[in-house]
């Protein structure tokens, strides 16, 4: 089925397609396999954005951070390059390598940099790590840099993202010569912010990369709950707070991923009043400390670290998510369908429970739900 003009903008809410897979032994594999699954779910977007992001791209450069960056203007370059040659060592940078698709237009000078923070201008900016002065610089860009935003940010990772249909962006961007371990990917259906190349998803900051299928109803809460850390929202969508929301509950304040869902979605209050005690009192402490990250509205999110992929809905399930395994491959999907466009035979399909992850990380076997974890622990990651 092909759109209509007059359909790009028509408001379709079970509209965006995810998908992504993941080898849990580390195995990498090209992009062909999740370019044909999002393409298949071609129907749920419109072609006012797609992407994907891929880990372990950069064997070359493990340790350095990949910012790629797009420019709308010569200036934009000029002003960016000043700002990372103050902070940053960079080892190389270059036109990130392109080819012409007829259904992507006008696309902004994209540029890659392999880069190290200097160590006396993370002293100089009394960041805690080299991570957090990168965060720092990546919010400024993007902030303060008139046309230009960095879209991925990441070690060893990367996002390919713009405006047009998810596949024709994987044939754009030439997804078939790149080798990753994880892959994930996005056709959008914007219902609420505007189709622009920075808009599309993935959204990424360091090693952080979300796909979202819904709507944030609590943007605006969790957008000012963010700036209290540093975080500053410039992408004009709401899935941005989602890839922040990660980088603070798990790498900054050391909470476990499966905690960090249960704050992202957590069970409601008269599911926490049936609880065993200790496991109570977790969930009430979760609530308490954190109950501006809580995420409202509907959404099936498929978010990614170097360690791990994970897949987790909202509390009522109000978007569709599919998950299954295949020897050491976890995929998972808005459909099976676009599941068995990457694998034919699964061994496992299955369909996860509302606001239960399903989380894969690398050298171990896959979480279904999440596992009870001590108070202890979470007081500790709460402190």
């Amino acid at each position: 089925m092909h759109h209509h003009t007059a359909d790009l903008y028509t408001r379709n809410i079970s509209g965006c397609g995810l998908s992504g897979m993941m080898s849990l032994t580390g195995e990498r594999v090209d992009g062909r396999g999740i370019r044909d699954s999002i393409a298949l779910l071609h129907d749920r977007s419109n072609g006012l954005g797609g992407g994907f992001a891929a880990y372990g791209i950069y064997p070359d450069f493990p340790r350095h951070f990949a910012f790629h960056i797009m420019y709308y203007s010569a200036d934009a370059k000029d002003a960016a390059e000043k700002a990372l040659d103050t902070g940053f060592d960079c080892a190389r940078d270059e036109r990130i390598p392109t080819r012409l698709v007829e259904g992507v237009a006008d696309p902004p000078l994209l540029w890659r940099y392999f880069a190290t923070p200097k160590p006396e201008a993370v002293a100089q900016s009394q960041s805690a790590s080299d991570e957090d002065f990168v965060l720092r610089e990546v919010m400024r860009i993007n902030a303060e840099v008139s046309d230009a935003y960095v879209f991925s940010s990441g070690q060893n990772m990367g996002a390919f993202k713009g405006v047009g249909y998810a596949e024709d962006i994987a044939d754009f961007y030439r997804l078939e010569d790149y080798q990753a371990y994880i892959w994930i990917a996005h056709g959008r259906f914007p219902t609420n912010t505007p189709g622009w190349w920075a808009g599309a998803h993935p959204f990424t900051l360091l090693d952080w990369a979300v796909v979202h299928n819904g709507e944030i109803s609590s943007y605006g809460i969790n957008k000012r709950y963010l700036e209290m850390f540093g975080y500053r929202c410039t992408m004009r969508t709401d899935t941005e707070v989602m890839a922040y929301l990660l980088d603070l509950l798990v790498r900054r304040h050391g909470l476990p991923i499966e905690v960090a869902c249960k704050v992202i979605a957590p069970p409601f209050w008269k599911a926490v009043d049936r609880m065993e005690p200790e496991q109570r009192d977790l969930y009430r402490a979760l609530r308490q400390v954190y109950a501006s990250a809580l995420v409202n509205g509907p959404f099936a999110i498929i978010f990614a670290h170097r360690d791990g992929m994970v897949g987790v809905n909202d509390r009522i399930k109000l978007r569709p998510m599919v998950a299954a395994r295949k020897d050491d491959f976890l995929y998972i999907s808005s459909e099976e369908a676009a599941i068995r466009a990457m694998c034919a035979n699964p061994d496992t399909v299955w369909s996860p429970r509302a606001g239960e992850p399903v989380i894969g990380c690398r050298g171990q076997d896959v979480s279904t739900s999440a596992p009870l974890v001590s108070s202890t622990e979470v007081a500790h990651a709460t402190a």
